[in-house]
């Protein structure tokens, strides 16, 4: 599943979406490496209208109506309930995910995401966890099919936008990495992301786009250290000599 991810800031402080250009302005909320599982904001794109988009920060973590509020969203998160992405063959079939798919469906904007490979050095007991940064070469930022929807703490009358980042099956790329559940978010070409957030489409193309497995030939898989997450530069590619290569 997609639980981090990150963001490349450069000088070019603008997003494209075919014929259409936004600028970022502020980048607090996009770092090199966030964990869905802070709970906080990230940017996403949606429709503005017919034909325009708009930046908007929102909350990453898809909550449900029938969360009435902050005490009980933790609790459901001690419970190991996070809603940070939605399963693409779920989406319209879902309670909790079928309006937002059908009406509030976004991109989320990023540079990599990073996944988990297992496997069983020669000699060792267990498996063991190596980090992954995945990233498109040649691509800046790509997009990810997302769904939002707002969400009201009924204690306070507080309002926030909510997203979850769209999953699908996993590539041959991915499989070799994410080898337990063998997921993948899904990655947009830009055709699909204008469709996907402004195209007058049906439920069967909504289902079509959702699942749809970006190639694998077009990502990179690179290793990364162990203790990326407490490293100032935690993309830096890193070398285990017992892990054999992706075949």
């Amino acid at each position: 599943m997609c639980n981090f991810m990150g963001y490349r800031v450069t000088i070019d402080q603008f997003i494209r979406l075919k014929q259409l250009e936004k600028e970022l302005g502020t980048l607090a909320a996009m770092d090199a490496l966030v964990s869905g599982f802070s709970y906080g904001n990230w940017q996403v794109v949606t429709a503005k209208g017919m034909n325009d988009i708009e930046l908007r920060e929102m909350h990453w973590e898809f909550i449900p109506v029938w969360i009435n509020d902050g005490a009980q969203l933790r609790e459901a998160r001690k419970q190991g309930i996070p809603w940070l992405n939605a399963t693409s063959e779920k989406l319209l079939d879902s309670r909790m995910f079928r309006d937002a798919a059908l009406k509030r469906r976004c991109l989320v904007i990023a540079s990599w995401f990073y996944e988990w490979r297992h496997y069983k050095p020669m000699g060792a007991k267990k498996e063991n966890a190596y980090p992954y940064l995945i990233s498109l070469p040649g691509q800046e930022y790509f997009y990810m099919a997302g769904i939002w929807q707002p969400w009201v703490d009924k204690s306070t009358g507080e309002t926030i936008d909510t997203f979850a980042i769209v999953t699908t099956k996993a590539n041959s790329l991915m499989e070799k990495v994410h080898n337990t559940k063998k997921r993948m978010p899904t990655i947009l070409t830009e055709d699909l992301a204008y469709d996907w957030i402004l195209g007058d489409i049906n439920e069967q193309r909504i289902k079509e786009i959702a699942g749809f497995q970006y190639p694998a030939e077009g990502m990179a898989a690179q290793t990364i250290q162990k203790n990326f997450k407490a490293l100032p530069n935690p993309i830096e590619p890193y070398h285990f000599a017992e892990l054999p290569p992706l075949v």
